[in-house]
């Protein structure tokens, strides 16, 4: 049986007390500056490459930096924070992402940028499952699906407005300036969330762990937070580095080897008595085990879609990088407003809105993909695109809060974190993976055809891997339903 923890709650019943409204809005700026840093970076990595003279693969690690330390922290920094208070780890990670932005926006050279990417991923990991667990430990019910709503919501329109506030930005600051305030735009954010986070978050903000008779370095689970976070290492880089030699996918096996002596490590850890890092029994919650599975195949393929239109609108057809950011407005937006909608709905709805959003995505990429081969082959308006890929984004609304919403329904609160965290992990993993072989697909035979037909050829892959997630949400519909004849009988 999962233990409970010592995590501090405020004063009053968390589903009750008025602050946790407060504590929401905290705890979506630092979500919104940390997403629209990412789409505002993407933008500007033209400029960074001429500013700095970066090589290509200078280039590529200012995002797969950010990205890889990301995913290495995410469950320790869950863990850390179910264990000693998660909103003392949440300040921390907000003020080590401020700081690592001013260095970003102050590097005199590429590796330098590269260096404060690292840091500043290492940030983002340490806030953002706690933003995931906060949400859990301070909303109930139908408020917890309101709450991650909102939390889809902003999603949405920070990555919709990131492109255009980047093209802004380097359009005053030129060449020189401008890349540089699209690290710098995060401060004034990180300042007012620290400030608020202060005078709001429940004292005490940070607390020693303890658990049964186990106090201190032991509760945290040392040995399974390296053993995992080297798992995700070995896994990740091979597919975030630019030119992967043939030696690097080596660490795939060695990957696959430490997730399973993690495995082994937490099983035995519990077995002696003490708080594993993840107690694996949340596994066996089949609305967990099948929504991370349906939460890893989207991300699988939904993130390449945003890497194959922009160098599609870019590079086959010769747009401007703030063209290629407009494309995809449409889209984010509904995605916003889907998300705040099914996130009202879910509880009564349940699953079925996932399927319906999955069945939305779906259509979106079969008519976008319909849109490129029609401008190809019939000269139809390219512009097309954002009423497809607006299928699309009404689809991703209502599959990602949602889906977040039921798989963490029914995790203790003691695990609220790091179980989230896992789930982020899943996501990480899926999005290095799929961009990467995806794109590598669409790469290789870009060469023998049109980019039309290429990019098509992507955005196919990606459709049949909706289809995995979408028939994995079946399985899930139909053993809820198993369960609740179970239950009645």
């Amino acid at each position: 049986m999962i233990q409970p923890t010592a995590v501090q709650h405020s004063a009053s019943e968390p589903s009750t007390d008025p602050v946790r409204w407060r504590i929401l809005a905290v705890l979506l700026m630092a979500i919104f500056m940390s997403l629209m840093s990412v789409s505002v970076v993407n933008v500007a990595l033209a400029s960074i490459q001429d500013a700095l003279q970066a090589s290509q693969s200078d280039i590529q690690w200012v995002l797969s930096g950010y990205a890889l330390t990301f995913g290495v922290v995410l469950v320790s920094a869950g863990r850390a924070g179910d264990l000693m208070g998660r909103g003392g780890i949440f300040i921390l990670g907000v003020i080590i992402f401020t700081l690592a932005s001013i260095a970003a926006g102050l590097a005199p050279d590429a590796q330098w940028l590269n260096g404060a990417r690292f840091v500043q991923g290492v940030g983002s990991g340490l806030m953002n499952p706690q933003a995931v667990g906060m949400i859990q430990q301070y909303f109930r019910g139908p408020e917890r699906g309101r709450a991650f709503g909102f939390f889809g919501t902003t999603v949405g329109v920070s990555v919709a407005i990131g492109p255009v506030i980047g093209g802004l930005l380097i359009q005053l600051g030129g060449l020189d300036i401008g890349w540089r305030l699209t690290f710098l735009i995060n401060v004034p954010f990180g300042v007012l969330t620290i400030v608020l986070a202060l005078l709001w978050f429940p004292r005490p903000l940070i607390h020693k762990p303890k658990l049964q008779a186990h106090t201190g370095l032991s509760s945290l689970d040392p040995l399974g937070a390296v053993l995992l976070g080297l798992g995700v290492l070995a896994v990740l880089y091979p597919f975030v580095e630019t030119n992967p030699s043939g030696v690097l996918w080596l660490l795939l096996p060695a990957g696959l080897l430490l997730f399973y002596l993690w495995v082994r490590w937490e099983r035995w850890y519990k077995q002696r008595g003490y708080s594993p890092m993840v107690d694996l029994k949340i596994f066996a919650t089949s609305s967990y085990r099948n929504g991370s599975v349906i939460m890893l195949l989207y991300f699988l393929g939904m993130t390449s879609v945003w890497v194959l239109i922009p160098l599609y609108v870019q590079q086959g057809l010769g747009f401007s990088a703030f063209e290629a950011g407009m494309v995809g407005i449409p889209s984010a937006l509904l995605s916003a407003y889907s998300a705040n909608w099914a996130g009202k709905r879910v509880n009564h709805y349940g699953r079925k809105i996932v399927i319906g959003g999955l069945g939305f995505a779906i259509f979106g990429l079969l008519s976008s993909i319909a849109v490129v081969l029609l401008h190809e082959y019939f000269g139809l308006s390219i512009w097309w695109l954002l009423l497809s890929l607006g299928f699309f984004g009404l689809g991703q609304g209502s599959v990602i809060s949602p889906n977040q919403t039921l798989t963490l329904a029914e995790v203790p609160l003691a695990y609220a974190g790091s179980s989230g965290a896992i789930m982020q992990t899943g996501q990480r993993i899926g999005t290095s993976v799929g961009i990467a072989v995806i794109t590598a697909v669409v790469f290789a035979v870009r060469p023998y055809t049109s980019w039309s037909f290429a990019v098509s050829l992507g955005l196919l892959a990606v459709t049949l891997i909706i289809m995995l997630a979408l028939a994995m949400a079946f399985k899930d519909l139909r053993d809820r339903r198993q369960l609740s004849v179970a239950g009645e009988v």
